[in-house]
């Protein structure tokens, strides 16, 4: 599906730290991310890679966010964003790090 570019400059992309993670009970794939973005607080994002990453790697790594997509409820928990990640060749994920950026930057 083709999107203007109108439609694009309303997502807002910010990098954060994860602070927290855990796995969300009776779920194979979520995790539980505590996530500072710098002045902008702290948020709980529901994260849908814990079949390629364990709660304690990710824990420090800085990354990229959407931060302004609709609170979503997942497995009775809510998701105030979404981190960016991509799979490689093997259908690996990776994370969109950023270690060198301040957290909130846009």
């Amino acid at each position: 599906m083709e999107i203007s570019f109108e439609d694009f400059s309303k997502i807002d992309i910010r990098s954060g730290t994860i602070v927290k993670a855990e796995r969300v009970l009776k779920s194979n794939k979520l995790l539980k991310l505590e996530v500072s973005f710098g002045s902008l607080g702290t948020r709980q994002i529901l994260a849908g890679i814990g079949k390629d990453f364990v709660p304690e790697f990710v824990v420090g790594c800085s990354a990229l966010f959407v931060v302004n997509l609709a609170p979503r409820q997942m497995m009775g928990l809510e998701s105030h964003g979404m981190i960016l990640a991509a799979p490689d060749v093997d259908g690996k994920l990776h994370l969109s790090m950023c270690p060198e950026v301040p957290d909130g930057t846009q």
